[in-house]
């Protein structure tokens, strides 16, 4: 998952295919056009790339992901945290929330997410 990294605008794209799919290429390119204001040599060299890059599949004009959109933003997530706080939650929790307060909503449903973790 090394090189699946999203910029922005790829990002934009990706959701817009985890939001339609499945898909055809010629309705990706309408979307792209109205959302994005892109041209068709544009949407076809983005979704090139995320096909090599094993996000998405192009079958037959056939656009669908290999990978959801929670899956992959999870796989994101677990990579910062071991690249920046060395594997640890705790470290990120305490980083995270160093610099924003949690309601008490956030902290009853991360007390809940443990508490199902221990079951």
């Amino acid at each position: 998952m090394e090189d699946r990294k999203l910029g922005v605008v790829e990002a934009k794209f990706a959701d817009i295919i985890w939001r339609q799919e499945p898909l055809s290429s010629g309705e990706l390119v309408k979307i792209c056009a109205e959302e994005l204001s892109w041209k068709k040599s544009t949407t076809y060299t983005v979704l090139k790339k995320l096909c090599d890059k094993g996000i998405f599949r192009n079958q037959e004009g056939r656009i669908t992901s290999l990978i959801s959109r929670q899956d992959f933003y999870a796989a994101q997530s677990a990579r910062f945290v071991e690249d920046t706080f060395a594997g640890s939650l705790p470290a990120f929790l305490a980083a995270f929330t160093s610099r924003k307060s949690l309601s008490r909503e956030e902290i009853t449903e991360i007390r809940n997410m443990i508490d199902s973790f221990e079951e």
